[in-house]
């Protein structure tokens, strides 16, 4: 029997709910969400945000008991790595010290995680994700395995399963969006009978861009891009002089047109230049790179002359990220629920 889950997103503007049943999107719901609720990745009221969620499950009619939640990437570590075949016991001893480089703190206070990752094709083997040793064998001449590493603080997940208790959810899944990006190239290449094809995904967010790169069902790379809806925000600000808070709603509402002003038109070619570079580099870092295609989502991606600019900008085909969703519902704006629906897929 297909397993339900409810995946959760907690976003700078918007609470985001989505119902899967065996990788179909059933339902979906999402409101406002009150300032500083979630900070840099950490809850600051799980008894709020716990009645938050539970009130819109009320109020949308959901039946779920399993929260599938997306982690921030300010509070979780990721890594690819090569590591020589060993069991389940012996990863679970040795996958701290694969992260003894990037923790700060006591390892013993964070929770670990790891996803076995299928080899490259032959073809392919330039790929293979910029901090993990190319995976050929050992000194021993032993095959590696490829592995997909996170690692959380244990406070973080702590209160993530005190929300979801308040909720009257079960803490099923927490994982950073790269795993939902993952769950949904998986599904995708099942329907499509597309085979470790390069896949890229902009999350076009309000404090930063993040680009993902993937080959097949494997993360490549992820780069962060200090230029989100943010920065329109001081723009529109000092052009209306209002508040930032106010202009952010005139953002999202597109009062008085203020989205295809001259000066928002001009950041949006200058936020799509910094998008081909940051490209250009992972081509440059990947030379047997063939990405012609990426895929839009976040809050960013309801801007349509942004969508435009990038489009005009880069040279590969710019879609939209629900075209990586099945659903049977009616699915309005799917690209700004692509993360919950992505982990809460089996």
């Amino acid at each position: 029997m297909a397993k339900t889950y409810l995946g959760i997103d907690v976003g700078h503007d918007m609470l985001k709910l989505a119902l899967v049943r065996g990788g179909v999107v059933k339902k979906t719901a999402a409101v406002p969400m009150p300032l500083n609720l979630l900070r840099e990745g950490h809850v600051t009221s799980t008894e709020a945000l716990g009645e938050l969620i539970a009130k819109t499950i009320r109020e949308n009619r959901i039946r779920a008991g399993n929260g599938a939640v997306i982690l921030s990437g300010d509070v979780c570590y990721l890594r690819t790595v090569a590591m020589p075949r060993m069991n389940a016991e012996q990863l679970a001893y040795n996958i701290p010290y694969e992260f003894s480089d990037y923790i700060t703190g006591e390892l013993k206070s964070y929770i670990f995680d790891y996803a076995v990752v299928p080899p490259l094709p032959v073809s392919a083997e330039g790929a293979v994700p910029e901090d993990a040793e190319a995976p050929a064998g050992d000194e021993n001449g032993e095959n590696r395995m490829q592995l997909l590493l996170s690692a959380v603080p244990s406070a973080v997940i702590d209160d993530w399963r005190a929300v979801m208790r308040k909720a009257g959810l079960k803490l099923a899944k927490a994982a950073p969006a790269e795993c939902a990006y993952l769950a949904l190239i998986r599904d995708y290449e099942r329907r499509t009978g597309e085979r470790d094809a390069e896949h890229c995904i902009l999350d076009l967010g309000f404090r930063a861009i993040r680009m993902y790169m993937f080959r097949g069902p494997r993360h490549i790379a992820t780069r962060v891009l200090d230029i989100g809806l943010s920065s329109l925000n001081d723009i529109i600000a000092e052009q209306k002089g209002v508040d930032r808070q106010l202009a952010h709603t005139y953002l999202l509402t597109d009062f008085e047109n203020v989205q295809s002003a001259p000066y928002c038109r001009a950041a949006y070619d200058s936020i799509s230049v910094e998008l081909m570079r940051a490209l250009n580099f992972y081509r440059f870092s990947n030379p047997d790179s063939s990405v012609n295609e990426c895929w839009l989502g976040g809050g960013g991606a309801e801007i349509m002359p942004l969508r435009d600019s990038i489009r005009d900008t880069l040279d590969i085909d710019v879609r939209i990220a629900d075209e990586l969703v099945r659903t049977d519902a009616e699915l309005v704006d799917g690209f700004d629920y692509i993360q919950a629906i992505g982990i809460g897929m089996d």
